[in-house]
């Protein structure tokens, strides 16, 4: 692959034949060379998590110029992880992109997001890294509006980068067209009714994973539910560092 262009790394949490994937390749296959390690299917809520007991695979599925597609049988992490020791031939990205998403990752639900993961693994290794999220989990959902705003801000991150221990979670609404763009704040958020039982005709119980989101600040305009709700689109720069300092401070006065 050519090595005199910038090189971008991509995975994401839908597996490597999801059209959001194919359709961020598309968007900005121009812009660097790109080594795209995804999951061989979905892989939805493993936020952070990598294999540690079972032995990880890599199938090639395409490559043309300027391009490589890879799956393996791992978490989205796994395939960061993967690519950046095998398939990346010494070469460091410049960027690392998680996405485009099928389904929004804005408030709390970032703490679950395979899409996230790959971010904050990017986020973790130094390199910049953003995620790319639309708010619909329909399979053929049209990604086209996307585009211009996508590539201003890989352009923006591959000429200027991110400060150290940041990354960008974006996440775009499903609307005709776009009010703008807001940087903003994690909303609080909270799941409840989340475990649904069933009773199987064999006589056993089981359970289906479900849930009902709550935005618990849903008048606060600074949020990214905000923007959402109201046809923006909503940036959160996201930290690594989940240190309360407040907290620290406090615990000062702690008799321990």
């Amino acid at each position: 692959m050519e090595n005199k262009r910038a090189l971008i790394l991509i995975s994401n949490d839908d597996g490597f034949e999801a059209k959001g994937i194919n359709s961020l390749v598309e968007m900005i296959r121009d812009m660097a060379d790109i080594i795209v390690c995804a999951p061989d299917s979905g892989r939805s809520g493993y936020a952070c998590a990598f294999t540690a007991v079972d032995p990880l695979t890599l199938t090639p599925q395409r490559e043309e110029e300027g391009l490589e597609v890879w799956s393996c049988n791992g978490t989205p992490v796994d395939c960061v992880k993967i690519a950046l020791e095998e398939l990346c031939g010494g070469r460091r990205p410049q960027m690392i992109i998680g996405g485009i998403n099928h389904g929004d990752n804005a408030s709390v639900n970032m703490h679950y997001s395979g899409t996230m993961g790959v971010t904050l693994e990017g986020c973790m290794k130094y390199i910049p890294s953003v995620a790319f999220s639309l708010c619909t989990h329909d399979v053929f959902a049209d990604f086209s509006a996307l585009r211009p705003l996508i590539r201003k801000i890989v352009r923006k991150v591959l000429d200027d980068g991110l400060p150290k221990g940041v990354c960008l979670n974006v996440n775009f609404p499903v609307v005709e067209q776009f009010k703008g763009v807001k940087v903003c704040r994690m909303a609080p958020g909270t799941w409840d009714n989340e475990v649904v039982k069933c009773r199987h005709p064999r006589g056993y119980d089981y359970w289906w994973m479900m849930g009902r989101y709550t935005n618990d600040e849903p008048d606060a305009e600074d949020t990214d539910n905000w923007a959402l709700q109201h046809g923006y689109v909503a940036i959160t720069p996201t930290k690594i560092d989940v240190t309360s300092y407040e907290m620290i401070e406090q615990m000062k006065d702690w008799d321990l």
